[in-house]
């Protein structure tokens, strides 16, 4: 066993309690808010609509997994869940870049892939992505439900999205960790309401990953 450095250990251990308090925070000031979102996105796809998820960095790495368990499965073996992360085809992402411009990468394929009433997820820790900002602007246009996920000022998303979901924290890591948990506890309550079989398996089932 390796020796234990006490200043790594601490380190460490100041992390994980940020990361704790920050997650307390999200469940004094934003459950309501969640709760609205839970429910737009279960109607969304109990009438057909999809999910299309975007954003940069860490948080196309989100988009990404947000959408594997939609797609995939979260809780429980069931019919896949529509929803779609716009990170992924770098051919698409360098045609538009190169030929058009960076900031215009989501609101392109938008206006390709949405329809009236599907939902598009931009995250931002900022708020402030311009490439963010013009896809869910694009589709607000196009009669899309749209919701960002930002960190705690909400940046210029606020503005634009119709629900914002602010993360209470300025600093990157918090906020990056507040949204897969906030993606997680969406997603299983949206399999929860849509997908309820009895061939549901639970985190102590069988996991194939």
């Amino acid at each position: 066993m390796a020796y234990l450095n006490n200043t790594f250990a601490s380190m460490i251990k100041d992390e994980l309690e940020k990361s704790i308090e920050t997650k307390k925070l999200v469940i004094e000031r934003s459950i309501p808010l969640l709760n609205e979102i839970a429910h737009v996105m279960i109607e969304g796809m109990r009438n057909g609509n999809k999910l299309l998820i975007f954003g940069n960095g860490g948080s196309a790495a989100d988009s990404q997994h947000m959408a594997a368990e939609f797609v995939g499965k979260f809780n429980m073996v069931r019919k896949a869940l529509p929803a779609l992360a716009l990170t992924t085809d770098t051919s698409i992402l360098t045609s538009i870049s190169n030929d058009d411009a960076f900031e215009n990468v989501f609101a392109r394929q938008i206006e390709a892939l949405g329809r009236a009433s599907d939902i598009a997820l931009g995250i931002s820790t900022s708020g402030n992505s311009p490439n963010v900002i013009k896809g869910i602007v694009q589709a607000g246009e196009m009669g899309l439900v749209t919701i960002g996920f930002t960190g705690q000022d909400g940046g210029k998303i606020k503005h634009v999205a119709d629900y914002c979901f602010r993360a209470p924290s300025d600093h990157t890591a918090r906020i990056q960790e507040v949204h897969i948990t906030v993606a997680h506890a969406l997603c299983g309550i949206v399999e929860e309401e849509l997908c309820s079989a009895p061939e549901k398996i639970l985190n102590g089932g069988q996991d194939l990953s």
